[in-house]
């Protein structure tokens, strides 16, 4: 649910309890978890309750993600119907990068990839676009050491990056062009191409990217499918402003 602040007035515990059932023993130790997580904040002066700033950035996470899914989706179907690729759109969160919408062009190969999956940002090229337009004082927070890692699988000579100094050399060639490129790290066989999207300060907040098989795409399609993406995300940034 979607945190409104203005159904966030502060209560007494004794109304919680009535209003949820739960024995007020076990209601208090709830609540002493949620005020150490910032779920919640005491009012000691007037014994009362009220939501905490982690419930409201929940909240607002949950519902930028919404706007987002709800103005994309729309830019990702035209973008397949013109490239006839899987295309999608994705976010970071945490580490990871989660999806959005996805959407798959006919006769394409399956993905590991759908709406709400999540993969280590570093593998993916919609990951590598995100981080690239982060400021690089964060990317350092997000990965300060080779454990905040996780290894891309197989051998192949297409590794994700798996250190903080391959990551740093990874977003240098990002940042070169403002395409982010991965093959074969998710999936054998498989690149994709992905440009970042920025709200109206700037902040990037999301991804588009598309999916293809490489040992079938000629580097002229590629250019051109790299173009496609950028104009899509260009196409949702005028959404978000």
């Amino acid at each position: 649910m979607v945190v409104d602040p203005g159904d966030a007035a502060p209560v007494a515990a004794g109304h919680l309890a009535r209003e949820t059932g739960i024995p007020r023993a076990s209601l208090y130790r709830a609540l002493a978890d949620l005020r150490e997580t910032g779920f919640v904040t005491h009012l000691p002066e007037e014994q009362q309750w009220m939501l905490g700033l982690a419930a409201f950035e929940l909240g607002f996470a949950y519902s930028r993600q919404e706007s987002l899914q709800r103005l994309g989706r729309p830019v990702v179907r035209r973008l397949v119907d013109e490239v006839q690729q899987n295309a999608h759109l994705a976010v970071l969160h945490g580490t990871d990068v989660l999806y959005l919408a996805e959407e798959r062009a006919p006769r394409r190969p399956s993905l590991v990839t759908d709406v709400g999956v999540r993969i280590p940002a570093p593998w993916t090229a919609s990951g590598l676009a995100v981080l690239a337009a982060l400021p690089r004082e964060q990317v350092r927070a997000l990965f300060p050491d080779a454990g905040s890692f996780v290894a891309s699988r197989g051998d192949h000579p297409h590794r994700a990056p798996d250190t903080p100094q391959a990551l740093r050399r990874a977003l240098v060639a990002v940042r070169a062009d403002g395409i982010a490129r991965e093959r074969d790290t998710v999936t054998a066989g498989l690149a994709s191409v992905s440009v970042a999207v920025a709200d109206a300060s700037g902040h990037p907040v999301a991804a588009v990217a598309v999916t293809f098989e490489h040992a079938r795409t000629e580097p002229a399609e590629v250019t051109a499918l790299e173009a496609a993406v950028r104009a899509a995300a260009e196409d949702v940034e005028r959404r978000l402003r």
